[in-house]
């Protein structure tokens, strides 16, 4: 049975002052991800800003973060595409990197009925046996939702194993886990949702806020695992700030902040997105001070 454990950072990708990836520090960064709680790396998701990176870039960051992390964590690919075709390729070729699963977002923009979502995931999955598969179900960026009875469908592929749910809904993650078996995983897609989700059937989470505090919320998956849920419980009130300013505008831009605040090279975002307001910076700067989180590498 696959397992890609129970926090998965979805990795910021580093720029350079000329906007260029530095490869690098995503090596510096992976190695260090990988030493403080987290199991898996998600390279080239939304976090890591996928839609403004070519392909050859991807492919080069996925060896630079293998490299980096090689026997002390797994790393993901992000090869989703909204074109079949396009996500068929880029995902063949990941695979003949040997990275240890692919994340595939729901078609973005043309908003496919549900049967093209099927049909869509089943090509990838197909065309790919021997990799791990990982759905991404984002409907704030997609336009589209991919409803449980879909998900519950493409859990039949055999190696179609998992999602990241980022519905928002803990009715939708109750319903894909009452329609799927027990050893389809179910990630959470938020962080300040990954406990309700856990209590539901989840087995962890897709963390942005991992990037800092991944020893936490690994230590607060353990203790619900455990049955020790008033600890649970108190890590996930204490880090909720956190959770909620690192979206308080689009991400990555807030993490990029946070990590730069605490001594991370990471650089900007690539256009459209843009630098945040004074405010926004100062905010963050704020719980992160409030939880002693400044200059912790």
């Amino acid at each position: 049975m696959v397992s890609f454990g129970r926090v998965m950072t979805a990795m910021v990708t580093p720029f350079r002052e000329d906007g260029s990836v530095n490869y690098e520090e995503a090596e510096r960064l992976a190695a260090h991800l990988a030493a403080n709680g987290s199991d898996t790396l998600v390279v080239c998701g939304t976090t890591g800003e996928s839609p403004t990176l070519t392909w050859e870039e991807e492919y080069e960051l996925f060896q630079a973060v293998q490299r980096a992390v090689a026997g002390k964590a797994k790393v993901i690919a992000g090869t989703g595409s909204n074109s079949t075709h396009e996500a068929i390729a880029a995902t063949q070729k990941a695979a003949k990197l040997g990275l240890d699963g692919s994340l595939q977002v729901v078609p973005y923009y043309n908003k496919p009925p549900q049967e093209g979502l099927y049909q869509h995931f089943v090509a990838i999955a197909e065309a790919c046996p021997d990799l791990p598969i990982v759905l991404y179900n984002i409907p704030g960026r997609t336009g589209q939702n991919l409803q449980p009875e879909t998900v519950a469908r493409l859990a039949s592929v055999a190696n179609i194993v998992a999602i990241k749910e980022a519905s928002g809904s803990l009715d939708q993650a109750s319903q894909i886990r009452r329609l799927t078996p027990p050893d389809f995983k179910i990630y959470s897609g938020d962080d300040s949702l990954t406990l309700p989700l856990l209590s539901v059937g989840g087995s962890g989470v897709v963390s942005v806020a991992s990037h800092i505090v991944g020893h936490s919320i690994q230590g607060m998956i353990r203790a619900f695992e455990a049955g020790r849920v008033l600890e649970a419980t108190e890590i996930h009130i204490k880090l909720f700030s956190l959770f909620k300013t690192l979206f308080i505008t689009t991400n990555p831009i807030p993490i990029k902040v946070a990590l730069k605040w605490s001594g991370w090279n990471v650089g900007g975002c690539r256009s459209p997105m843009c630098e945040p307001s004074p405010d926004v910076i100062e905010k963050i700067g704020a719980v992160l001070k409030e939880l002693s989180l400044l200059e912790t590498q």
